[in-house]
């Protein structure tokens, strides 16, 4: 066969843990039957060119590749073409012994208007082919002011992760979460906003008020979540862009756990009075307020199915802690959850194959996924205390916040085969990560 390197590494990975649903279509063959699968190499030298960023955005690029877990990026040290050109064939021969599979060859420039340009081309190196980037072929230029470097390199990254694995990537997103600081007795909790390769962190509240669960809307740039005062919780929405800030309204007992709809429309949350505490729904555009559950007992963190016609939520009304799924309308509730422990913090899928969860069995705490059924549960992670999933918009990457014995929580993610956990690079303790949609 003709080889080409259009490869389907990740659905290798989901093959292993028994997600894969078609067949991957690659020349470079990964074989899913081993143990785990071998990151693919790739070379990305430095862009040339005349603006300053080439190196930097490079060395973004990098780092967003190998986190994936999907790519080896080679040491640039090895690197002995010195002739890159955009626009040109490389010297094959040269990136062949040094095993790279692929390469990246950029370059940068500024115009008159001082806007930044960024020309980039993709490789396939065993069959000195160029992997078309566009409709038309060819490599593909971005253009952007050269204080947005960054997110240029992230645009590469995704359409690099994209062209060799089949699937969408995720690094042009952003990650609201709830940094903490101060001693544990005076905690403050301030709401924080970061890329999601910790980059770029800022501070969306001032701490005046403890805040929890931060949700990003599916459809804006936009964030619900629960603020807590001396007079009691409330609920907020957050326009990212504009700064804007209003409240949900004011409501008998405690509010908490707020998710969006996937439309941005409507917001799901949690109503605590008397001892009971249910689900309710408002439509944001009439402030029509809907109750979904009346069952005597916990009902709380709802999240919507990617198309909106089913929520998932957590309830004790079997006695402990379990999953369930119920219609956008509140009929049709069942228990998905089946195994040892107890089950919290659902969360669908973009994908809508799969529904992530903490659970804890013992004194000890796991992130896991399940089919929508309740099917296929596999954990992913085992800690001291590890809650909170949120997924990454393409629906292959989790992060969660993990704290061990005495310390403080830090962010961490974990991919859907359980293969690749790591630390997110944010250095600060932080809990309740919420991944944004991929941006604009």
């Amino acid at each position: 066969m003709r080889p080409m390197l259009l490869i389907r590494l990740l659905l290798a990975a989901l093959c292993l843990a028994g997600l894969a649903t078609a067949p991957a279509r690659a020349d470079i063959t990964v074989d899913v039957n081993q143990a785990a699968v071998q990151p693919l190499p790739i070379a990305i030298p430095s862009f040339s060119g005349s603006a300053p960023y080439g190196d930097d955005i490079a060395k973004v690029i990098t780092a967003n590749l190998q986190r994936s877990g999907l790519f080896k990026p080679l040491d640039p040290a090895t690197f002995t073409d010195n002739s890159l050109n955009v626009n040109q064939p490389p010297a094959f021969s040269a990136w062949k012994q040094i095993n790279a599979q692929a390469l990246i060859i950029g370059r940068t420039s500024l115009d008159a208007d001082g806007r930044l340009h960024v020309d980039f081309a993709l490789w396939d190196v065993f069959s000195q082919k160029q992997i078309p980037l566009t409709a038309a072929g060819g490599g593909m230029t971005l253009t952007s002011t050269p204080d947005n470097w960054r997110r240029v390199a992230h645009k590469i990254s995704d359409q690099v992760y994209e062209k060799l694995t089949g699937e969408k990537g995720y690094f042009d997103s952003r990650v609201v979460f709830v940094a903490e600081s101060g001693p544990k007795a005076k905690r403050v909790r301030r709401l924080a906003i970061m890329d999601q390769d910790g980059a770029n962190p800022s501070y969306l509240t001032e701490g005046a008020t403890q805040v929890f669960t931060p949700r990003f809307s599916a459809a804006t740039q936009e964030i619900t979540y629960m603020s807590l005062r001396d007079d009691g919780a409330s609920l907020y929405l957050f326009n990212i862009e504009t700064g804007r800030q209003e409240t949900l309204g004011r409501f008998k007992g405690m509010v908490f756990a707020p998710r969006f709809s996937p439309d941005g429309n409507q917001v799901a949350f949690s109503i605590e009075e008397r001892g009971n505490t249910d689900i309710f729904v408002m439509d944001l555009r009439s402030r029509a307020l809907k109750r979904l559950t009346a069952d005597p007992s916990i009902d709380t963190s709802p999240a919507y199915s990617p198309d909106g016609s089913k929520l998932v939520f957590n309830s004790d009304r079997g006695g402990s802690p379990q999953i369930y799924v119920m219609n956008a309308d509140g009929s049709g509730q069942h228990r998905i959850s089946f195994g040892e422990g107890r089950y919290t913090t659902p969360v669908w899928s973009p994908r809508g194959d799969l529904i992530a969860f903490t659970k804890q069995t013992g004194n000890t705490f796991h992130i896991g996924v399940m089919r929508p059924d309740g099917s296929g549960e596999r954990i992913l992670t085992t800690a001291y205390l590890d809650e909170g999933p949120t997924w990454a918009p393409n629906g292959r990457v989790l992060m969660f916040f993990r704290q061990q014995p005495g310390g403080s929580p830090r962010l961490w993610t974990v991919d859907v085969s359980g293969r690749v956990e790591q630390a997110e690079p944010y250095p600060g303790a932080a809990d309740d990560p919420a991944w944004s949609p991929l941006l604009n």
